[in-house]
Formats: C-alpha cells, sequence, structure tokens
C-alpha cells in the first residue's frame, strides 16, 4: 500500500489557504513530468480526448464540470498503473471567430471584403496567438492533468491535413456530394449554419389569413411570413379533404405576381389546423422543400445572401424580408386579400446563436456528406456492444439520432476554417485534391471558395490528434480512446460524428469504448442558467474564493450519470469546510506524531477502535473503486464525505486522542494507524480534490507525489465484526449521552460526575475510558448522589448513566427558556390546529399546503412533549 519515502518535512501551515499553494503545486507537476505520456511504454493505455472548447472561448461552469470529471478518471487510472494520456487542444470556430475579427475590423472602420481573404485569414491567425486560448490558462487554474506536450488545435498543419485526406476518402468513395438544397441560412453572416447554431425561441408574431384567386375557387392560406408568399409555387390540401378535391389539379393565380401556380393534393397537410390549405414556397421552408420534391414544383429563391427580396419582378426587390412583410401584408390589404389577422402569435423562430438573428431557411448549393452507410455503422457499433453508452438509458436517444439522421450540409460561407479541397474548371469540372497531390493549374481553374462546418474537423478529433493519417505510436498505443466524457446535449452534433468518421477512417475501429453522458450544471433551485437570467456562475470567482479543490468536490458530489447538476455558492464554501476539516485531521495526527507504517499492521496488537476504522477504510476503498469504475461520481464521493467527516474525524480522531493519552505501544499502534488511514484516504480523495490531498500527502509521507502513488487497494482481511459491534454500542452510548446532556442546558465542553452502571455487562469495560472522555463525564466521588439518569438501550443489555446535575446549571435561567420554548410551540399548535379545522380552509388549500401544516402541526406536539419532560426533569426549587 506504501511506498517508501526520502524524509520530508512533517510540518504544516497554520491554515489551508489553496492560493498559497495551487500553482505552485500544479507547475511542479507538469515540470516533473506527470502527466506526459510514453507510447512506448508497456504499461496498459488510458486515454481521453478532450472536448476542444473553442478557442474564443473562457472557462464557464459546464467546463469545470466536464473537466473534474475526466480528471478524475484519469488521475485515478495513472494512481492504477495505466499509461495515461489526456489529450487537449482547441477547435477553430469557424462561425465565432469570424464574427469577433469581423467586429473588431469594423470597429476600425474596415470591412472584411474590402480586406480580401488572404488578409483577413492573416488577421484571423494574429488574432488567435495574441488572444485565443485563454481556456487553456484556466485548465491550470482547475488541476487538469492534460499532456501540455501533445497539445493540438483543429487549424495545426497536420489537422489540417487530415482533414484534407478524409474529405478526398469521402468524396472519391462518392459519399461527399455537392447539391441545391434548403439550409438555415444567415443573413447577417452571409453562410449556413450547423443545426446547433440554431436557438428555438418562442416570439410574437403573426398569422396572417390571406385569399388566393377569386370567387368560388378562391382558396385561403395562412402564414406568419407574409413575405414568403412572393416564392409560393403551389397551394396544397389532404387528399381527403372533400372541401377541395374539386380544386385539386386546378390553378390559382397568386396575388401580387400575376402568376398562376396549381393546387396539389399531399398528405402532408393537417386538415384540421387553419383553413386546410397551405402555400407552398419550396426555396424557404423545409416541410415545402420536401413537398416541392414530392410534386416536381419550380423553387424560386426570392432572396438574396443578406435577406433582401429579389427575383420576384415585383416593387418589393431590394427591400429587406421584414421590410418586405409589412409591405406585402399592406399591398395584400389594398387589393382585399386579407381574410384575418391573428396578432400577437406565439410561434417558435430559429435563431442564429451567434448574431442573434432569425434564420433564414434558404435554397443554396452546398457541399454535403452522404451519412447513410456512415449513420449506420455508428449505430451498429453500440448496438453490437463495441462501444457502451453510459448510463444505458441514454442510448435510445442515441439510436433516434443515428437510425433517423439526414445527409449532413457541411459547407459554410465564411473565410476563417478549412478550405474545401475542390478546384473547379473553366467547363465545370470538379477535381478533388489531397494533402500531397497537386491542384490543377491554368486559366479558369479556382479552388472551392467555401469551408468546412467546425464540427467536421473536430468529428476527426480521437483520430487526427494522434498522427493520422500516419502510423504513429500514439496511434497504436492509444487509438481507441477509452471514454468520451460529454453532455448529452451534443450527443448527436459531436458524439454521432466521431463515431462516423472514425469507424470510417480506422477501417471500423470505435473512437472510445465508452461514452460517458454527463447533465448540464443548473442553478441551486435547478434552473438552467442564462445571462438573461442573470443566473450564470463564473467558477474563476468561486475557485478564487474558495479554492479550485472546493469547486470540484461540490461537482463531483452532484455528478449522477447523465443528470443534470444544481450548484449554489454555499455548497461550495460547504466543500470548503470539508477540505478544512482534512486539513485539521491531517495537522492533528502530524503534531501527534501520526506516521505511515512501514509494514503490515499487526491486527492483534490493535484495539478495536482501531480494527475498526481499519476495517472501514478497506471497505471505504473497495466501494468507492466500484462507483468510479461505474462512473457514480455522486455516490463515491459522498462515501468519501461522510467517511472523512463522520466517522474519521467525529469518531476516530477522539477516540485515538484518548488511546495516545497514555505512552507504550498502544499510543504508537494508535499513531501507526492514524498515518494508515489518512495514507488511504488521501490517495481516494486525490482524483478529486488533487491540491490539497497532495500537500496532506506529502507532508505525511515524504512521498515524491501523490498523483504518482498507487491507488488503494481493497481491503483482503476479513472484518472485525465484534470490534464494529463495540464500537457501535459505544458510538451510542456516547450520542445518546450528549444528547441528555444537550436536553439538560449543559455546555458542551462541561463536565459532570456520572455513573455507568451495567457497562461492563456489555461487553464494554474496556472502553470506559473513551466513553468518559467523549461524553464529558467524570467518575464519580464519594458521597456522589445522581440527580438525573437516563436508560441507553445496546444489543447487549441496558446501561444505566445516572449524573449529578447540582450546581451544574443555572436552573432558574433554564426554567425560564424551557418556558418560552414551551409558550412557543403552544401557540404554533394551537395556530395549526385551527387551521386544519377550518373546513374552508381545507377545501380551498392544495394538498401539498395541508400536507405541511399537519407536519407543523406534529413538530408542534413533540417540541411539547420533550420541552414538558425537560421541565420534570430539573432540580426543584
Amino acid at each position: 500500500m506504501t511506498e517508501t519515502h526520502a524524509a520530508q518535512p512533517r510540518e504544516l501551515p497554520s491554515s489551508w489557504n489553496p492560493a498559497d499553494v495551487e500553482a505552485e503545486l500544479y507547475q511542479r507537476w507538469v515540470e516533473a513530468g506527470y502527466f506526459t505520456a510514453d507510447a512506448n511504454s508497456d504499461k496498459p493505455p488510458f486515454s481521453i480526448v478532450i472536448p476542444p472548447p473553442n478557442v474564443t472561448g473562457s472557462l464557464h461552469i459546464g467546463h469545470a464540470y466536464e473537466h473534474t470529471l475526466m480528471d478524475l478518471l484519469i488521475r485515478r487510472r495513472r494512481m492504477q498503473g495505466y499509461e495515461t494520456l489526456w489529450l487537449p487542444g482547441m477547435d477553430h470556430a469557424s462561425i465565432a471567430v469570424q464574427a469577433l475579427v469581423e467586429k473588431q475590423l469594423r470597429d476600425e472602420g474596415i470591412d472584411h471584403r474590402d480586406l480580401g481573404r488572404e488578409a483577413f485569414v492573416e488577421r484571423v491567425w494574429q488574432w488567435k496567438e495574441k488572444h485565443g486560448g485563454a481556456i487553456l490558462s484556466q485548465m491550470r487554474r482547475m488541476g487538469d492533468s492534460v499532456d501540455w506536450t501533445r497539445e493540438r488545435f483543429t487549424m495545426d498543419e497536420g489537422l489540417s491535413r487530415a482533414v484534407q485526406t478524409i474529405f478526398k476518402k469521402l468524396y472519391d468513395d462518392g459519399l461527399i456530394y455537392r447539391a441545391e438544397r434548403l439550409v438555415n441560412w444567415s443573413p447577417q453572416m452571409q453562410t449556413t449554419l450547423s443545426d446547433i447554431e440554431v436557438e428555438y425561441k418562442e416570439v410574437e408574431g403573426e398569422l396572417v389569413s390571406m385569399r388566393y384567386g377569386d370567387g368560388e375557387n378562391s382558396i385561403v392560406v395562412a402564414t406568419t411570413r407574409v413575405e414568403t408568399m412572393l416564392g409560393d409555387t403551389a397551394v396544397a390540401v389532404h387528399p381527403d379533404d372533400d372541401r377541395y378535391k374539386h380544386l385539386v389539379g386546378t390553378e390559382v393565380e397568386l396575388p401580387l405576381t400575376g402568376r398562376k401556380i396549381p393546387i396539389i393534393a399531399d398528405e402532408h397537410v393537417d386538415p384540421e389546423f387553419g383553413t386546410g390549405a397551405v402555400k407552398v414556397t419550396p426555396a424557404h421552408d423545409p416541410n415545402d422543400f420536401e413537398i416541392g420534391k414530392r410534386h416536381g414544383l419550380p423553387m424560386l429563391t426570392i432572396m438574396d445572401e443578406a435577406g433582401r427580396i429579389a427575383g420576384t419582378g415585383t416593387q418589393f426587390d431590394g427591400m429587406d424580408r421584414f421590410e418586405a412583410r409589412k409591405a406585402v401584408r399592406e399591398a395584400l390589404r389594398a387589393e382585399g386579400r386579407i381574410v384575418a389577422e391573428k396578432r400577437p402569435y406565439l410561434h417558435s423562430v430559429g435563431h442564429s446563436s451567434r448574431s442573434k438573428e432569425p434564420i433564414e431557411p434558404r435554397l443554396s448549393m452546398q457541399w454535403f456528406v452522404k451519412v447513410g452507410p456512415l449513420a449506420k455503422a455508428a449505430g451498429d457499433a453500440v448496438r453490437d456492444g463495441r462501444v457502451q453508452i453510459h448510463p444505458p438509458e441514454m442510448a435510445k436517444r442515441y439510436f433516434d439520432w443515428v437510425d433517423n439522421m439526414h445527409d449532413w450540409c457541411i459547407s459554410r460561407q465564411l473565410w476563417w476554417g478549412h478550405r474545401i479541397p475542390v478546384w473547379h474548371g473553366p467547363n465545370g469540372e470538379m477535381v478533388c485534391v489531397g494533402p500531397d497531390e497537386e491542384p490543377p493549374t491554368g486559366e479558369g481553374w479556382y479552388q472551392d471558395e467555401d469551408v468546412l462546418d467546425t464540427w467536421f474537423s473536430s468529428g476527426l478529433w480521437p483520430f487526427s490528434t494522434m498522427g493520422w493519417p500516419d502510423d504513429t505510436a500514439d496511434l497504436r498505443k492509444f487509438y481507441p480512446t477509452s471514454v468520451l466524457v460529454t453532455g448529452y446535449d451534443i450527443l448527436f452534433f459531436w458524439v454521432a460524428r466521431m463515431m462516423m468518421f472514425g469507424l470510417y477512417a480506422m477501417d471500423g475501429v470505435e473512437p472510445f469504448k465508452v461514452i460517458a453522458l454527463h447533465g448540464m450544471v443548473r442553478d441551486a433551485h435547478g434552473k438552467k442558467m442564462s445571462k438573461s437570467a442573470g443566473n450564470t456562475v463564473d467558477p474563476l470567482v468561486w475557485m478564487d474564493e474558495y479554492g479550485t479543490d472546493a469547486l470540484r468536490f461540490t461537482l463531483a458530489r452532484g455528478a449522477n450519470p447523465g443528470t443534470d447538476v444544481p450548484i449554489g455558492e454555499e455548497w461550495v464554501a460547504g466543500s470548503r469546510s470539508f477540505c478544512t476539516k482534512l486539513f485539521n485531521a491531517t495537522k492533528f495526527a502530524l503534531m501527534n506524531g501520526a506516521r505511515v507504517p512501514e509494514a503490515p499492521l499487526q491486527r492483534d496488537e490493535l484495539t478495536d477502535a482501531d480494527r475498526w476504522i481499519v476495517d472501514r477504510v478497506g471497505q471505504l476503498a473497495s466501494d468507492v473503486d466500484n462507483l468510479l469504475e461505474d462512473f457514480q461520481f455522486a455516490k463515491a464521493t459522498e462515501l468519501l464525505y461522510h467517511f472523512t467527516w463522520d466517522e474519521f474525524c467525529d469518531w476516530y480522531l477522539e477516540l485515538s486522542k484518548v488511546q495516545m493519552d497514555e505512552d507504550g505501544p498502544r499510543a504508537e499502534r494508535t499513531r501507526e494507524v492514524l498515518g494508515y488511514v489518512l495514507d488511504i484516504l488521501l490517495r481516494l480523495l486525490h482524483p478529486i480534490i488533487p491540491f490539497i490531498t497532495e500537500k496532506l500527502w506529502t507532508t505525511l509521507t515524504g512521498g515524491e507525489s501523490l498523483v504518482i502513488a498507487e491507488w488503494p487497494k481493497p481491503a483482503t482481511e476479513p472484518v472485525d465484526e465484534a470490534a464494529a459491534e463495540r464500537i457501535a454500542a459505544v458510538q451510542k452510548l456516547v450520542t445518546e449521552i450528549r444528547r441528555f446532556r444537550s436536553d439538560q442546558g449543559l455546555k458542551p465542553g462541561q463536565r459532570v460526575a456520572a455513573r455507568l452502571d451495567g457497562i461492563e455487562a456489555q461487553g464494554l469495560a474496556g472502553h470506559v475510558k473513551a466513553v468518559r472522555a467523549l461524553a464529558r463525564i467524570t467518575e464519580p466521588e464519594d458521597g456522589f448522589t445522581s440527580s438525573a439518569s437516563i436508560e441507553v438501550g445496546l444489543p447487549g443489555g441496558v446501561v444505566t448513566v445516572s449524573l449529578d446535575l447540582s450546581g451544574a446549571i443555572d436552573v432558574a435561567a433554564e426554567r425560564k427558556r424551557l418556558n418560552k420554548d414551551l409558550a412557543a410551540a403552544e401557540k404554533e399548535l394551537a395556530n395549526t390546529e385551527k387551521k386544519l379545522q377550518n373546513p374552508a380552509f381545507l377545501e380551498k388549500a392544495p394538498a401539498e399546503v395541508v400536507d405541511k401544516i399537519k407536519v407543523r402541526r406534529e413538530t408542534a406536539q413533540a417540541d411539547i412533549e420533550r420541552i414538558k419532560s425537560r421541565l420534570a426533569a430539573l432540580p426543584q426549587g
């Protein structure tokens, strides 16, 4: 369990101040090379790749949570003797970075389009070198034990080569194609957006019903976007709707345009919604696009890249889409075509998460990945058990995505990012160029202007970061990675893409063995954090105030697999108190000569208390190990908390004081047991709270570092049940005496004489000294007379404790205090009885309110009984 250590100072500072040691300890770990992986090691591998944060990012509470869990896993495996690799890096974040640099240029009075592509990209690289990666330094604050020698960036030369390689492979295999499709479009940024970059919000708009055609052949449709009627190419009704069967196959004039459009029948139409007839604008609505494909309808794009009406041949050309919405509505009104208007009309509208503007569904020529075979492989890898999803109930969500995945639009109309490696020729030719190939030259040849979706390059992350497409030592040692720790919210956007690309590029070998999904961090009331709600948390502020370990402990303690985590500042403060408790306990042990035994403990030389705590810490090691193996971070942390605080500090430390109060072998064994238990406990806690445990353990043991210390092994010795039962009896006896003392108004440290009758008969003769010390009771002297007594039922019988309280308490003051408490309890009882006897209240109040009143009544009744009992027990006079 222990190593042989060189002698080191065995002194701790007077108090625990995290700011004094955290940065220094972390730098020492890095310089010692503890986090650097050796691809040539013969140790079993364990690897994690970090979900790469955006280069624009800074540490938020979600990062702190996720990084705590990853670091916990990697530190434990390192202590278990694995060759560990936790690979760090950042994502180039095309849209976010381009928007940021464009704004900087606008502030300087420069339009990025005037600057030109090459100069703009150079400007972005300058920004990245100066400002990017702030989150990496903040990861050091978190204590992340990542291998900084392997840091990667998705636009690095090596990763760019991987992107070109897989693009060409997919292209040559017919899995990448170019086509005109409907996409999410940002008019402000003039690019497509991925689904994850679209946020849906409930907004107040309008629902306008308008009549197409005249007379008995007219038909009424409704829309929230009146301006799109300029691009209608049909009106659709349900084929079984008797109201419109006579119109199917006819044409109706589209107002304001002079065009005739057909009335068609399609089962997508809901005959119960509105009038049962819908306008069809295939180039500007996803559902309409599908209808248009089924019926071969023209697809008229009526907006340009900036969201202005264009190409309609009407007076609205050149208007912004929102300006056109009003103008078209008023023009229809002037023609008497507005049938009804509902305002405000609440409906869901997609907005760009970057520019915050409403996105525009728009027909556009884009590049796509044909995901069918890739998605099937990703689903099969989970179904056949090669990849496990934890918790297992999250697998259904994964299958919902991969089994119903649409082809993936991978092109973006930006300048910052991986440029699509396709060259277009003067006669419409297209040539895909690999990283080691020369592009075609000559008049009319040019490279595609678009860049790839950021998720394309981050989908390669598990293997591109290890040197693929080359055959590298890192790939051979650390791929597939052991576990992916990520939020369930990006299960589709990132996880599924890594699965598809990993299986495709690595000859069917999955990118990770386990997908460990966690929830989102929420505020103390369980509400989603947002800037608008004012409930966001800056983890750096809490780390400054309470220390990194306190934040990490709080997050781990709430980390149940797949579920959201509420967090509040008072919980972090509580974790700081836990760290302080651990510090003080270790300091006490050191001051009293605690040491880690060099040889195994001889159980026949140990007391009941020693054997009990040794058995308990052995069971703790086994339980924590099993829980962490199952990603049950919260349960493992909770066990560690309660063992440390409730069993070790509250009981064994107090019992050890009694045992060390005498010289001799017994005191020496106690010092060894203290060192033994602390050694194991600090090792178990280290992956969660690395800084304080490192300081305490190296001081206690003289060891080099906990980072490379051995993980505790489960105990093999049989548990001494008899010793445990005797200690449990001691605990109950002491607890009952303490409770009785409190009821009698004694101060916690006040000592009173007491007689213990029947304790020897319970087999507790050897524990009398400990009971008296912990319960603050002294040996009775000659002439002892008890004024109060209690009986404590133990497994072997009853122990009677008789106390002499004469002169120990101010009877008059205590009676006055108790009578005041009694009056308050009786008033509370009367109030609750009055409400519960009021029929009107019982009839109107919600059931949960009535239940709370009943609980208050029961509490008041119990308080009255307790206080009266204490009054009766007071000495008379």
